[in-house]
């Protein structure tokens, strides 16, 4: 289920992050152990995490995904292993927030880009989801929450 989008405008923001380019099949194979590598650096560096993991895409394709999986920090990342410093950007975006299992991702992003055909807005290349409340949460699938961002342009 997605929540009413909204017109919002995003601060920069400090991230901690590992750059991925994968096919698009190796995703769930390597995205959490992505994610355990920059938890355990900001956290050894004590600058983190400081909000909910994300995924930020920067290109899509059918076949490949180009993108970072990462947290807010609260102060620079020393690079260690693939971490690397980072940010998501200042931005004007179109927010929802979409409830339910992971599968549902593909079509919450329908929903979202309709939504914004529908009220004028043009989309930029990139996008980003923040993971607000997942698995770790509890297994009820449909209490997870995920925050879509797509930049418009």
């Amino acid at each position: 289920m997605l929540d009413t989008p909204e017109i919002t405008h995003t601060a920069a923001q400090p991230t901690a992050v590992i750059r991925l380019t994968i096919p698009r099949a190796e995703i769930q194979q390597v995205m959490g152990p992505a994610i355990g590598e920059v938890i355990a650096a900001v956290a050894a560096q004590g600058i983190g995490p400081a909000g909910p993991v994300f995924s930020h895409h920067l290109r899509m394709t059918p076949e490949v995904f180009d993108f970072e999986v990462g947290v807010p920090v609260t102060a620079p990342v020393a690079p260690v292993g693939r971490v690397l410093a980072a940010e998501l950007p200042a931005a004007k975006v179109a927010r929802a927030t979409y409830r339910g299992p992971y599968e549902g991702l593909g079509d919450a992003w329908g929903e979202l880009i309709g939504w914004m055909a529908a009220n004028g807005h043009e989309p930029a290349e990139s996008l980003w989801e923040c993971y607000v409340a997942g698995p770790e949460s509890g297994t009820d699938a449909s209490t997870w929450r995920t925050e879509l961002n797509r930049p418009l342009s």
